[in-house]
């Protein structure tokens, strides 16, 4: 029979990773350090408790982007007003 675990404050331990992200695919990367961040890894994961790890990159810009993002991404925001739609 399997028991619920419930996570307490006291059972959280927080570590540090530091990733080198030079040469490494930006979406995985993102899909790996997001992954710290939640806890994920973690045999304690719990979506309703803040079980995540702390996670340093660097050579963030040494990233690399796949296809053709650099050229042809846009990036859309609205600031909710009338005539408030901007594409960067």
């Amino acid at each position: 029979m399997m028991k619920t675990i419930s996570v307490k404050a006291d059972d959280i331990r927080r570590e540090w990773h530091t990733i080198d992200a030079s040469d490494e695919v930006l979406g995985k990367l993102a899909t790996r350090i997001a992954n710290l961040l939640m806890g994920k890894h973690k045999p304690l994961f719990s979506r309703n408790a803040d079980v995540g790890d702390f996670v340093v990159v660097t050579n963030a810009a040494k990233v690399q982007i796949t296809g053709n993002k650099k050229t042809q991404k846009l990036y859309h925001s609205h600031s909710g007003y009338p005539g408030g739609f901007k594409n960067n």
